[in-house]
């Protein structure tokens, strides 16, 4: 084939494409009912696991601090003078090989006055009520359970004359991180779920469209259409729903975002934490639009391969 015969057929199949992928933006805006029906389901399908991701997502963007997990707190008798706190930090840091930071009733009161918002009422008490604080955190060996150590570690530096209290609360945050996992978990499992609805509804959407439209199919066919010729408007369609559904759905994130931003923010606020919700970024906006139009294609070509198949079996075109 010569280059001007190569160039004038690429030139007609861009224009095919241009015109297939116009007119099915036409095709749905002249049922505007049933796109936007269609839209709403799309759009509400593909919200839920991405609410849910969005959550995983700020909960893992808190401050966990893992390598304190097994930190533990130890609270000193009112009185216990210095050179005994820094004494049994030595022995601890000396028997059981950990790191040991010791705060003073000072420094206590400082961070708790910048944390608490209660600088002003703070300066009424005659004495500083807080005590000497330990906090030692051990250093498990590869392979070695923090629980394991931090067990005996705890009895044996609660029975150490002057300790008031002994406090280890690392189990609530494995239960978190656990329950992290299983979120993420669940947003794979709702991501593959949904994503079979949207093929469904799409699919479901084109062949109402491709049985609306047989008698015309079967006159393309009659004068040599390709099976490709007749699929193409049917698969820009599809693009179209898939893409303004998952726009839908951004849309309704950002609305559900806005709605719980406020009430969310004055709830962390009572609790001295300046965390700010973030959304989905500039790459998983993306991901997610391209995604619905992939979704999009699939359940169209789906349904049109019925159409073909059926047509194949009884040489009518005519869904049964």
């Amino acid at each position: 084939m010569s280059t001007g015969g190569l160039r004038s057929r690429v030139r007609a199949w861009g224009r095919r494409q241009l015109y297939s992928f116009f007119s099915s933006l036409g095709t749905l805006y002249s049922h505007r009912l049933g796109t936007l029906l269609t839209m709403l389901v799309l759009g509400i399908a593909m919200l839920l696991p991405l609410g849910l991701y969005v959550t995983v997502k700020n909960l893992r963007a808190l401050d966990l601090q893992h390598q304190d997990w097994g930190t533990i707190s130890v609270f000193m008798q009112p009185g216990v003078e210095a050179d005994q706190v820094h004494d049994l930090s030595d022995r601890i840091a000396s028997r059981h090989g950990v790191a040991v930071a010791a705060i003073s009733p000072e420094q206590g009161m400082e961070v708790f006055r910048r944390a608490s918002g209660f600088g002003e009422a703070l300066t009424l008490f005659d004495e500083n009520p807080l005590p000497w604080v330990l906090e030692v955190t051990p250093q498990p060996s590869p392979g070695e359970d923090i629980e394991s150590v931090v067990g005996p570690l705890s009895d044996w530096i609660g029975e150490q004359e002057g300790v008031e209290l002994v406090q280890a609360d690392f189990k609530w945050l494995q239960r978190l991180a656990g329950l992290l996992a299983l979120g993420d978990a669940v947003v794979t499992v709702l991501s593959v779920l949904f994503s079979l609805a949207v093929v469904v509804v799409v699919a479901n959407t084109i062949r109402l469209d491709v049985a609306s439209r047989v008698e015309e199919i079967q006159v393309l066919q009659l004068v040599g259409a390709s099976n490709g010729f007749i699929r193409q408007p049917f698969l820009y369609s599809g693009f179209w729903y898939g893409i303004l559904g998952a726009l839908l759905a951004l849309v309704l994130l950002s609305a559900c975002m806005w709605y719980l931003a406020r009430p969310l923010g004055r709830l962390l606020d009572a609790y001295g934490n300046t965390f700010e919700i973030s959304g989905l970024g500039g790459p998983e906006v993306l991901l997610v639009v391209v995604s619905g139009a992939l979704l999009g294609l699939l359940g169209a070509w789906l349904a049109v391969q019925r159409y073909f198949r059926r047509f194949r079996l009884d040489g009518t075109g005519v869904d049964r």
